[in-house]
């Protein structure tokens, strides 16, 4: 819990500082935060800011878990070969006989 929210501060700092910046420039408006609906004062950027603000600490997130996840549940291949009782040569699962000792398969 801790750590998250330490990593939602660092995360919410990058994309104020760094992200935040290069959205205003490119915008004709440059502070878009202060964006309101002039009758009701309703501060639209400030929402719209906290909407990305939480989808990029959720893309991150989720990107991180899910690599950690993975790597901890990594599924073993199916082998495609297996030993002749006979001589111990690999051979594919569905070879009917061997090739170096001509051993049937069972």
């Amino acid at each position: 819990m801790v750590i998250g929210g330490a990593f939602g501060k660092i995360v919410s700092a990058l994309v104020a500082d760094i992200v935040m910046p290069v959205v205003g420039a490119i915008l004709p408006s440059g502070e878009w935060r202060a964006w309101q609906v002039s009758p009701l004062n309703l501060k639209v950027g400030d929402f719209l800011a906290a909407i990305l603000d939480f989808t990029t600490i959720a893309m991150v997130l989720f990107l991180i878990v899910t690599r950690m996840v993975n790597r901890v549940f990594k599924k073993e291949e199916a082998p495609t070969t297996k030993d002749c009782p006979e001589c111990l040569e690999k051979i594919p699962l569905a070879a009917r006989r061997c090739r170096a000792c001509t051993a049937q398969q069972p």
